[in-house]
């Protein structure tokens, strides 16, 4: 019988010739390149390729009608345990006690209502579930609204003068990484983005929490003598007494290494402003803080005209009364609404890049919203600026470096892909759960498109669902 064993390989050959032969098969020679797949885009340099479709996508959140749930990052933290956390940023929690199943629908209706953070512990096998979490981090800030008293019914309404007191946390954008814990730090510090109301607009300003374990957390603050940590209490708005007598440390924003506080260059409206949005990595023991923001030239021009620059802050000790450093231009520009993640990539001395983009093609109803990844050739900071990040008129946010993402959507091919992160390890770096280990990155999106609880639209985030995804990466010469 063992004769038989090359009949099959005789024919695989014999079907080779043929096609050779006619024309239909291309003709190799020893050393040639292969042709690029249509389905896969080089990164790199050229050295790597990503391919599109195939991968793993879920749900990974169906929140009721009163929940909602943006900006997922999930963190592999140091325990002993070696369960994962997952970290977002989720509506404020309502006056009163809620009962189980009260869930009356919400809707966000202003720019300076509150969010919250929220977080949660996992098991590795569960990491594609979100976890039951809780309530950690929210609003603090005391906004007074005075109105006229002029004011009579039937006559226009005179606007309302809207003061925030100088004190308060918002609990919006968060972002997670592991304090020195080379130096014996056992705490993970959470850098939020409070908005700060002004008379020609709102900014993004700084703030920054720790916390040993996801349950309680500091929030940071300023006395007389430097740095100090506040505990965060449902009643901090209300100033409490310190333990040496007079009004505990109000809460403040960050400064960086010239005194300043950091916050956005301009000031805006609206709810997908993605000023000091970012994420944080440390690499050699430095952490950087890649964030956009909107170019100075373009603060007097109209908000649907704002260009993005992406900065970079870095510092060695996040407990130090001024942590970062001055910022620094990294790549520009990029369009208004684009929404950037940077970090360490895993398994290499890259950055990996995730960026809203759209894909090349158009459906009846205008650009398919999508995700776009890409490597750096090395981890040098100018390497950022090497990347090609949208093809021209960059305003349109056409890339062909999208992952073709395939979950969420409204049935016609319409897509929302907003407020994206993803999983990291402690140092904000990329990892991937246990159960995708050859894979380069887990990916989290909203997606407000997607059927909810009322009619899509600009402030549709409660109800609406967050999706998972993975991509891989592999060298050119691997094909």
């Amino acid at each position: 019988m063992t004769q038989f064993r090359f009949i099959p390989r005789l024919v695989r050959r014999a079907t080779r010739l043929f096609l050779l032969a006619i024309g239909l098969l291309p003709l190799a020679t020893p050393g040639a390149a292969q042709a690029p797949d249509p389905a896969c885009f080089p990164t790199a340099g050229g050295a790597l390729e990503i391919c599109r479709g195939g991968e793993a996508e879920g749900v990974f959140f169906a929140p009721r009608a009163c929940e909602s749930a943006s900006n997922v990052q999930i963190v592999r933290t140091a325990g002993r345990t070696g369960r994962l956390q997952a970290i977002y940023q989720a509506e404020a929690p309502m006056g009163g006690r809620r009962g189980g199943e009260t869930c009356p629908a919400r809707r966000v209706v202003s720019p300076l209502d509150g969010g919250a953070v929220r977080s949660g512990a996992m098991p590795e096998q569960l990491a594609t579930v979100m976890p039951p979490t809780e309530a950690r981090l929210w609003e603090l800030a005391r906004v007074v609204r005075r109105e006229p008293r002029s004011r009579r019914r039937g006559r226009e309404q005179a606007p309302v003068i809207v003061e925030a007191a100088p004190e308060g946390i918002a609990a919006r954008h968060p972002m997670v990484v592991a304090g020195r814990d080379w130096s014996g730090d056992d705490y993970s510090y959470v850098f939020l983005l409070t908005t700060v109301p002004g008379p020609s607009g709102n900014r993004h300003a700084l703030m920054q929490a720790r916390t040993a374990d996801f349950e309680r957390f500091d929030i940071r603050g300023r006395a007389e003598d430097g740095v100090a940590w506040v505990p965060f209490t449902p009643e901090g708005g209300k100033r409490r007494r310190s333990r040496r007598g007079g009004a505990a440390p109000a809460p403040s924003a960050v400064l960086d290494e010239t005194g300043a506080p950091v916050v956005g260059h301009c000031p805006g409206e609206g709810f997908d402003r993605n000023d000091l949005v970012g994420s944080i990595s440390v690499v050699d023991r430095v952490y950087h803080y890649f964030y956009t923001d909107v170019l100075p030239s373009d603060c007097d021009a109209p908000i649907a005209r704002r260009r993005l620059g992406l900065y970079l802050r870095t510092s060695r000790d996040l407990t130090a009364d001024r942590p970062w450093s001055s910022a620094r231009l990294v790549a520009e520009p990029l369009p208004g609404q684009a929404l950037v993640r940077v970090a360490k990539a895993k398994g290499m001395d890259r950055w990996a890049v995730a960026y809203s983009c759209n894909r090349p093609a158009n459906t009846m109803d205008g650009p398919v919203a999508d995700l776009c990844v890409q490597y750096t050739a090395d981890l040098a900071i100018g390497s950022l600026a090497g990347l090609t990040w949208y093809s021209e008129p960059v305003a349109i946010m056409r890339s062909p470096a999208y992952l073709g993402l395939r979950s969420g959507g409204d049935g016609s091919g319409r897509y929302g892909r907003a407020q994206h992160f993803w999983m990291t390890d402690r140092y904000g770096n990329l990892d991937t759960p246990g159960s995708y280990p050859a894979k380069a990155g887990f990916i989290t999106w909203l997606d407000r498109l997607a059927p909810g609880y009322d009619e899509p639209g600009p402030s549709s985030v409660f109800g609406r669902p967050v999706y998972w995804g993975t991509w891989s990466v592999r060298p050119v010469e691997a094909r």
